[in-house]
């Protein structure tokens, strides 16, 4: 309880309605788990009450040496943990799930906490990382997001520090333009100010009193009034 430390090193086997201790289906699954402090705190307020059932049962109380059991000491079976947790799930409206599965939901917060497939095979005890990777890395697409998106960010941080080094020009003398400025000269289109701004068409060019145009009259065969002036010299 001080360290914060579970030591693995048996099971219980269920052979009919019979609950036998065994040593753990492989090697690997005798362990030791680190705890969190939260959950070391929730194991010491649960050691203060199984105190206090101990001696409100006096001589009654069964001595285990287990730290979960019935409120008289006696072994909790497992049949009976697993039709309380369905109670349990069904109470707050869960989907179905399986004791054994909340195996499965310890994996998804450790390894986004930052645990490897190596980490996460000794937690659970396999004999084999192949194991692990096949039954739980199709658990973790947020982890594999989380990785894409780390990766991506890599990419525009590099960019911009680059941008950032890049040498400063140098100030031009006063003197001739260079090419670039003939070339902004040459580029500036007909019609445009001093500003390289071009001014919109007057929609009507011949009334505008600024853009009045001579008038013009097609070619008519010249003849002389009676009077003896030509119309085009009067005009």
């Amino acid at each position: 309880m001080d360290a914060g430390l579970i030591t693995v090193a048996e099971q219980l086997v269920v052979d009919g309605w019979e609950v036998y201790e065994d040593d753990p289906k492989t090697g690997a699954g005798a362990r030791t788990i680190t705890l969190d402090s939260d959950t070391v705190q929730a194991l010491k307020r649960h050691r203060a009450q199984q105190d206090k059932d101990r001696k409100e049962w006096e001589n009654a109380w069964v001595e285990t040496g287990r730290v979960f059991t019935q409120e008289n000491g006696e072994m909790l079976h497992p049949a009976n943990v697993t039709r309380q947790f369905i109670e349990l799930y069904e109470e707050i409206d869960l989907p179905p799930v399986r004791l054994h599965d909340l195996r499965h939901g310890a994996v998804r917060p450790a390894h986004a906490a930052g645990a490897d497939l190596k980490d996460i095979q000794e937690m659970l005890g396999h004999s084999s990382i192949t194991i692990t990777a096949d039954t739980y890395t199709s658990l973790l697409p947020e982890a594999d997001l989380a990785i894409a998106e780390a990766a991506a960010r890599l990419v525009p941080r590099a960019r911009a520090t680059s941008e950032n080094t890049a040498p400063e020009a140098e100030p031009e003398e006063p003197g001739e333009p260079d090419e670039a400025d003939e070339a902004e000269v040459d580029s500036v289109p007909d019609g445009a100010g001093p500003s390289g701004e071009i001014s919109e068409p007057d929609p009507h060019p011949l009334t505008h009193p600024s853009r009045k145009r001579p008038r013009t009259r097609s070619p008519r065969p010249s003849r002389s009034l009676p009077w003896g002036r030509n119309p085009s010299s009067e005009r």
